[in-house]
């Protein structure tokens, strides 16, 4: 997989409200109304993630997931990554 441009990057962010880049990751930080709900949006993210096989790093504060984006392989964003992210944003 080939590495984005900063441009890339920042031109496919434009359209993915709520994801911001952390270096060579993205990252979107979701509330919900509490730990069972936040644990059904994980649930929902790993069932997307699976099936595209792209793996984001997931942390869960009891009303709070953070999801972040990177390919690890490559050792930083992809169009994986930014296509992950579209599909996770689709999540309610």
């Amino acid at each position: 997989m080939t590495l984005l441009t900063d441009e890339q990057i920042a031109a496919g962010l434009a359209g993915l409200p709520g994801w911001n880049r952390a270096g060579s990751a993205i990252t979107r930080t979701v509330k919900l109304g509490d730990f069972r709900d936040a644990m059904l949006y994980a649930g929902a993210v790993a069932h997307l993630a699976q099936a595209a096989n792209h793996h984001p790093d997931i942390a869960i504060s009891w009303n709070t997931v953070t999801l972040t984006l990177s390919t690890h392989s490559a050792g930083g964003l992809t169009d994986a990554d930014l296509a992950l992210a579209r599909q996770l944003s689709s999540l309610p």
